[in-house]
């Protein structure tokens, strides 16, 4: 039995790596098979242009100052998100008079997508970095709003009946109850606000970016290098995926009652 949970947890730490190298070998044959011609490099291709751009600046920096100006343009506008958004989602789920009075506003720009704010931007902010957060914080800030709002309507009314029960005030019922068991659905929102805050900052870097990821892909539409756009695509994907990590560690290390399933 022992030996069958063993074998089960080794294959379990594999399996990422074994559908990562069947992506990789799938892609290889496509690329092979010159059905894309040479729209669709092949991982070498990409493997090679992401050493050479190690070495090599692209544009006016590195690949690092690429990474690290996109990672700031959207880490400052995960935080700003975070610092309104949070309050907001959960004022709103707690207060029905602040609810009555910002949920309909809210509604109405929810279903804008963060791309239709670009002409705006532009117009309010000009094309310096302003725009770019900009657009990087619409696509942050509604999940943080609404997670944060459906966690704290969705508090389990037998913890709150057990605090009245207790003794507990409005104010400990909001901070000492609602908010903790809020918790799980605020991370979820965090983790979504980040990774829809990365996919805008292509979008975002569109507004006459001289550095960045999203510059890197542009860089490679310019210059007919699929290898340099695909590289820019993957990093993308990388550090939001680095950055969901830590994410999901700081959720364990904060909320150490949510479990995952396992079977």
């Amino acid at each position: 039995m022992i030996a069958k949970v063993s074998l089960r947890n080794i294959t379990s730490r594999f399996l990422p790596f074994i559908s990562l190298a069947a992506i990789i070998i799938i892609w290889q044959i496509i690329a092979i098979s010159g059905y894309f011609g040479k729209s669709l490099p092949a991982p070498t291709a990409v493997a090679a242009q992401f050493m050479t751009m190690l070495v090599e600046p692209v544009g006016k920096t590195s690949i690092f100052g690429h990474i690290w100006a996109s990672m700031r343009r959207v880490l400052t506008a995960f935080i700003v998100a975070v610092v309104i958004g949070i309050p907001l989602g959960l004022f709103m789920g707690w207060n029905k008079k602040i609810e009555a009075i910002v949920k309909p506003i809210f509604e109405i720009f929810r279903p804008i997508p963060p791309i239709a704010w670009i002409p705006l931007a532009i117009l309010w902010f000009g094309i310096d970095e302003t725009p770019k957060v900009f657009i990087c914080f619409i696509g942050a800030f509604v999940p943080a709003v609404m997670n944060a709002y459906t966690g704290i309507r969705f508090t389990e009314p037998l913890l709150l009946n057990a605090a009245r029960t207790l003794g507990a005030n409005k104010r400990q019922l909001f901070i000492e109850v609602a908010v903790p068991s809020a918790l799980p659905a605020i991370f979820a929102g965090l983790q979504n606000g980040l990774s829809l805050s990365w996919m805008c900052v292509l979008a975002a870097e569109m507004v006459g970016a001289q550095e960045g990821v999203g510059y890197l892909i542009l860089r490679g539409m310019d210059m007919l290098n699929p290898a340099m756009i695909i590289t820019g695509m993957l990093i993308i994907g990388a550090v939001g995926a680095l950055i969901a990590v830590v994410l999901r560690y700081v959720e364990r290390w904060v909320c150490p009652w949510k479990r995952e399933i396992s079977v």
